[in-house]
């Protein structure tokens, strides 16, 4: 499984995002498992990656939290969790998209 996370420098939620990747990696069967980071840091690289906003998550390519009227740019995004609104799903979250992808 090859797990993403696509951030912006200035985005205050991509850490978060990547400690509940971790820790889903780990939860659903999957520790060590490596994460790539890739920094998103032009208005053109997010059109060109399809980049709807810092963080995103993807999981053998795909985002398995689409938003299908997002638009793509440099912006922060947001996800609805049980909670409400956080910037990073939560690890609960992560686990059954790994779990649905593995």
């Amino acid at each position: 499984m090859d797990a993403e996370l696509l951030y912006f420098a200035g985005c205050p939620n991509w850490r978060l995002a990547r400690e509940r990747l971790t820790e889903a990696l780990r939860i659903a069967g999957h520790p060590g498992r490596q994460i790539t980071l890739t920094a998103v840091e032009t208005d053109e690289e997010a059109q060109t990656l399809r980049f709807p906003g810092s963080p995103t998550i993807r999981l053998n390519g795909r985002d398995p939290f689409p938003s299908p009227d997002r638009t793509h740019g440099m912006s922060c995004r947001v996800y609805a969790t049980p909670e409400g609104l956080d910037g990073a799903p939560t690890v609960d979250q992560l686990v059954q998209a790994i779990t649905d992808v593995s």
